[in-house]
C-alpha cells in the first residue's frame, strides 16, 4: 500500500526558518565582532547544509555555518605539467596564517563568547541550543583551489571551494556554492519539485530510523540532495506521490555503470565511492534504497 498523498505533502513542507535564520544571525554578528583575534583577516561567512539550501525539516535542528579564510588558499595541482607546477611554485609561497592558526583563533573566540557550550568536534565547532538558539556547527575553512592549468599572467583555470582538517589531519575539500546553486537550478528546473521531494525523503529516512529499519548516519541529508539530482527532471510533478514512485523506480532501476556515473549535487564528485569524506558508500545507499521500498509497501 502506498503512502498516502495527504503524508507526502505534510512530509514535504519545510522545517523552522524563522529560529533557523535567527540564530544564524546571532552567531554571524558575534563572529564578525571587530574584537575577535582574526578581524584583520580576510574571511567570508555563509550557510551550507540543509538550512542554507532549504531543504530543512521539522525535525532537524543544526544550523551549518561556515566561515572561509580568504587571504590564503589550499589547492590541489596534481593535474598540471610540470613547468606548470614550477611555475606555480615561484609564484606562490606558503601562508603565515594558515587554516590551523584562523580554527585556533576563532575557537578560543566561540569559546569565550558561548563559554561551555561551544566544543570543538571532529569537523566543527559545535554550539549547542540555548534559549531561542538552535545547535550549530561552524566549519572553519580556507578557500580551495583544483586546478586544470596554471599561467602566472592569467592565473590559470580551477574550481574554487573551500577545505578544512577534522579532528584525525584529513584534508577535506568541498564545494558548498556550487552544491547550492546546482540544487537551486535543479528545483527550477523540475518545475520546484526537487526540494519539496527532498524534504520528503528525509522525513521518511527519520521515520525508518524511529521504526529501526535504518541505523542513524546511513543516509545523510547531503548524499539524499546528491541522489534526487541526478533524477531526470522529467519524473518529478503531477503529484508527490507519482513523483516518489517515478524517481524512485529510475534510481533503483539503475545498472552498476549507470551508478558510477552519479555525482553529488556539486557536480565535482561521484556520489557512490568507498573510502573518501566526501562520498556515499555504495552499500548505504543500497540499504537506504531497500529500506526506503519496504516502508512505501508496508504503509
Amino acid at each position: 500500500m502506498a503512502i498516502p498523498e495527504s503524508q507526502l505533502e505534510t512530509w514535504a513542507h519545510q522545517g523552522s526558518i524563522t529560529q533557523s535564520s535567527n540564530t544564524y544571525n546571532t552567531i554571524k554578528s558575534a563572529l564578525e565582532s571587530p574584537d575577535a583575534p582574526y578581524a584583520n583577516r580576510d574571511y567570508t561567512i555563509f550557510l551550507q547544509g540543509s538550512y542554507g539550501n532549504d531543504t530543512n525539516i521539522y525535525s532537524e535542528s543544526d544550523v551549518d555555518i561556515v566561515i572561509c579564510l580568504d587571504s590564503s588558499f589550499a589547492y590541489d595541482i596534481v593535474k598540471l605539467s610540470d613547468s606548470e607546477k614550477k611555475s606555480f611554485d615561484t609564484e606562490y609561497s606558503s601562508a603565515k596564517y594558515s587554516c590551523a592558526d584562523f580554527k585556533k583563533d576563532v575557537s578560543v573566540w566561540l569559546m569565550s563568547k558561548y563559554g561551555s557550550a561551544a566544543k570543538p568536534g571532529d569537523k566543527a565547532i559545535k554550539i549547542a541550543a540555548g534559549g531561542s538558539r538552535r545547535n550549530a556547527d561552524v566549519i572553519v575553512s580556507m578557500t580551495y583551489r583544483r586546478y586544470y592549468n596554471f599561467d602566472p599572467v592569467s592565473g590559470g583555470e580551477y574550481t574554487e571551494g573551500i577545505c578544512f582538517w577534522n579532528s584525525k589531519g584529513t584534508r577535506i575539500a568541498n564545494y558548498p556554492k556550487h552544491h547550492s546553486a546546482n540544487c537551486t537550478t535543479k528545483h527550477q528546473g523540475s518545475n520546484k519539485w526537487f526540494k519539496p521531494m527532498v524534504r520528503v525523503l528525509k522525513n521518511m529516512r527519520s521515520r525508518m530510523i524511529a521504526d529501526k529499519l535504518i541505523d542513524t548516519g546511513l543516509a545523510p541529508s547531503y548524499y539524499i540532495e546528491g541522489l534526487l539530482y541526478n533524477v531526470p527532471n522529467d519524473r518529478f510533478g503531477t503529484s508527490y506521490e507519482d513523483s516518489f514512485v517515478n524517481c524512485f523506480n529510475w534510481l533503483i532501476n539503475a545498472d552498476e555503470a549507470a551508478r558510477k556515473k552519479l555525482v553529488c549535487a556539486n557536480e565535482q564528485y561521484y556520489l557512490l565511492r568507498d573510502n573518501s569524506p566526501v562520498t556515499w558508500e555504495d552499500a548505504k545507499c543500497t540499504k537506504f534504497l531497500a529500506a526506503l521500498r519496504e516502508m512505501w509497501t508496508q504503509w
